[in-house]
């Protein structure tokens, strides 16, 4: 890309860190910007948990410093809470899966973050994103490992044309911090967030106990037999295995999985893996990077159903208002509403959609 007017998102990380470095070498005009997304942000992070503390915001503008680029931050609480952390209390208890990344990205990063770029006159969000764009495709990284095409496809191919991954050339984590490192960066060793920033703690439970109140009900297996008791079905998804505490074992001895959660009764089922099974996935609001398959047509492309999972061979076909993905020659388990959906041809994203 020939230089131009770049607005670097600056988490207070490495990757963005290094991501920001690299646009100013290429010549790009650079303007650093810290998303202070959190209403109440503590001074400090919680080692590797969570992000968008005082903190992370003083290392990102002592990397501006050191590159010599403006800096600013932005409130986007306000944005976060009605799009994200909001929209993530509702899915759960409406029974479904929700992916906080996928809708930060969605509805902060790549929507009012890009939105007032543009306004102020940039030509791009540059990021420390692990993904690449190619002739103005989404691809995977070439860090497999820590490739974040997945979460970053919700945004859409005209969103992600005005954006920049300085980082997904690189083939390891190890060789960014290297780069961080040789330029001077202090962040070069800093750990790497994860679980869900606005739940430091990890206690996903006691978070949606707090907000959605105590609203116990009954577990049942397959058979429609009582086995235990819940304090609110939206603590648990399809797919869970830990944390159900089932007071009577299972007449096989083996363990048991969430199959189902029913918001409206307020029953969560429970029953052997074998019955999360499935091959055929079904999938509503797709975000399309190329030309849907016509009626009576399909695709052949692998799908990914979570954040760095296998990828998985299917025919992909229109079905009404949905989208038919029929896995070949192979399954999955666990599937749950509200989850994303993202197709690969090769490296290149082609698609992608929610678990209805």
């Amino acid at each position: 890309m020939w230089a131009v007017k770049v607005l670097a998102a600056m988490s207070g990380g490495v990757d963005s860190a290094l991501a920001a470095a690299l646009a100013v070498e290429a010549g790009h005009e650079v303007v650093g910007v810290h998303m202070a997304l959190l209403r109440n942000r503590k001074l400090f992070r919680e080692g590797s948990r969570g992000c968008c503390s005082i903190e992370d915001s003083l290392d990102a503008r002592r990397v501006a410093d050191k590159l010599g680029i403006p800096f600013y931050v932005w409130d986007l609480s306000e944005s976060f809470q009605e799009t994200v952390v909001s929209d993530f209390i509702a899915e759960y208890e409406a029974g479904r899966t929700p992916n906080p990344c996928i809708r930060c990205n969605e509805h902060v990063k790549f929507s009012t973050l890009a939105n007032r770029a543009a306004a102020l006159g940039f030509d791009a969000v540059a990021t420390g994103h692990y993904a690449q764009i190619i002739d103005g495709e989404l691809h995977r990284s070439n860090n497999y490992e820590k490739d974040q095409s997945y979460v970053l496809a919700v945004a859409g191919p005209d969103r992600l044309g005005h954006s920049l991954f300085p980082l997904g050339g690189f083939s390891s984590k190890a060789d960014v911090r290297a780069e961080a490192a040789r330029r001077g960066f202090a962040v070069s060793n800093k750990p790497d967030s994860y679980d869900i920033c606005f739940i430091p703690d990890g206690d996903t439970r006691g978070f949606l106990r707090d907000r959605l109140g105590s609203r116990p009900g009954a577990i049942v297996d397959e058979t429609g037999s009582e086995v235990g008791q819940h304090d609110g079905a939206y603590a648990y998804t399809v797919g869970q295995r830990k944390g159900l505490y089932l007071g009577r074992p299972a007449a096989d001895g083996q363990p048991r999985y969430v199959l189902n959660v029913d918001p409206a009764s307020n029953i969560v089922t429970v029953g052997p893996r074998h019955l999360l099974a499935v091959t055929t996935i079904y999938g509503i609001d797709p975000v399309w990077y190329v030309d849907p398959p016509l009626p009576g047509r399909h695709l052949e492309a692998a799908i990914q159903v979570r954040a760095h999972g296998r990828e998985v061979p299917s025919q992909i076909s229109v079905d009404g208002d949905r989208l038919r993905f029929d896995l070949i020659n192979d399954q999955l388990a666990g599937i749950a509403s509200g989850q994303s959906i993202v197709a690969y041809q090769g490296t290149r994203v082609i698609l992608q959609a929610t678990v209805s």
